[in-house]
């Protein structure tokens, strides 16, 4: 493991040292020193549809007790700075000041990192960030077609390959003009999340991402990644696929799925040691999800769409010790206003189906009614 890090180090200094080399043939560099502020809030009213069930989804067998089923809540406070340093170097941060209303250990600060461009093919990124390992990893949560992002995007998060994590990244995109676009990324992250002062072992997590085509019209993913937890091996993979299919002048119907699987080692490691079963092979997550959007762009004063999407999600955290299989679909209607969902209404539903209930926790049927309201800024 310790080799192929260095490996993999070596060639972002190879690549480094070659445009050192290079520079007196290149024009010069441009110091922009040009901020750019954003962010984006979403609050949520959010009614439980079952008496035994919160807004948190959490069961409560005594129903004696009150058992909040609607609540006013803020989702996503977001507040993004972007520095160009200068037109090859650029320094961003993005906090999520809604972690505040809980535990903020190990949240609020998601984005931290410096990227540098050397052209089209090649940049360089460090420091915290999100490694690209799926569809959803390639846009922010405001522009999701749906209330949120999938299941399967949160477990392997968890497990070190997607969302917030710690590390370096190399990646580019190659003849984008040509009939067949090519973008890739290639990550090596300490894979124990986000905001830790250091790893958590020596262990890393190397992944790696090739993307076939345009989603504009259609593309094709394929992800994989191995690395060490704890002294022992773990890997993951997964293939998506997005493409937009015009059925009327202004009507879009625009589809995204995605499938993964790779080895639980948050759940391997969280079970005490009578009841953990080796090797940490056989502890296997996986699932899939289908995204169909239907986008009518209407484009009537500050009115830009109207859309309607159904998600349904099979995830299954233990696949090879007959887990509990969570079947979830989530229907929405949204109103989107502005530019690139500068507002945005959402009405939707969660609706959760397990395999097994278990009593007194969230691993419990349930149907949630979500009223969204997003500004980006």
């Amino acid at each position: 493991m310790h080799i192929r890090i260095l490996l993999f180090l070596c060639c972002i200094v190879a690549t480094t040292t070659a445009w050192a080399q290079d520079t007196a043939t290149q024009k010069p560099i441009n110091f922009l020193k040009k901020i750019t502020v954003g962010g984006v809030f979403q609050a949520r009213y959010t009614v439980s549809l079952n008496k035994d069930v919160d807004v948190n989804g959490i069961h409560h067998p005594d129903t004696e007790d009150e058992v909040v089923r609607n609540s006013f809540s803020l989702k996503r406070a977001r507040i993004q700075m972007k520095a160009e340093v200068s037109d090859r170097l650029t320094a961003a941060v993005l906090v999520n000041l809604a972690d505040f209303t809980s535990d903020p250990k190990g949240k609020v600060l998601e984005n931290a990192y410096i990227s540098y461009r050397w052209n089209d093919a090649i940049h360089f990124t460090i420091g915290q960030f999100r490694p690209s390992f799926g569809l959803e990893d390639l846009y922010p949560v405001d522009v999701v077609k749906s209330m949120d992002f999938s299941n399967q995007y949160y477990a392997f998060g968890s497990n070190g390959w997607q969302s917030f994590q710690l590390g370096v990244s190399m990646f580019g995109s190659l003849n984008q003009k040509g009939t067949l676009p090519i973008k890739y990324s290639v990550s090596a992250v300490n894979g124990n999340n986000r905001n830790q002062p250091s790893d958590n072992d020596n262990g890393k997590l190397i992944s790696g991402r090739l993307e076939l085509g345009k989603a504009e019209k259609i593309a094709v993913g394929l992800n994989g990644g191995w690395g060490n937890v704890h002294s022992k091996g773990v890997y993951a993979a997964g293939i998506d696929i997005a493409t937009v299919i015009p059925l009327a002048p202004k009507l879009d119907l625009e589809l995204q799925s995605e499938y993964k699987r790779g080895n639980n080692h948050v759940l391997y490691y969280g079970l005490p040691d009578s009841l953990r079963i080796d090797p940490i092979s056989k502890y296997q997550m996986g699932g899939i999800y289908i995204l169909p959007n239907f986008r009518y762009n209407i484009k009537y004063k500050k009115l830009t769409s109207i859309e309607f999407s159904m998600r349904y999600e099979y995830f299954n955290e233990d696949i090879e010790h007959n887990g509990n299989a969570r079947n979830s679909f989530i229907p929405m209607i949204s109103l989107a206003f502005l530019k690139d969902y500068g507002g945005r209404i959402q009405l939707g539903m969660q609706i959760d189906d397990y395999k097994r209930d278990i009593p007194s926790t969230k691993t419990h049927t349930g149907n949630l009614l979500i009223l969204q309201v997003q500004c980006r800024i």
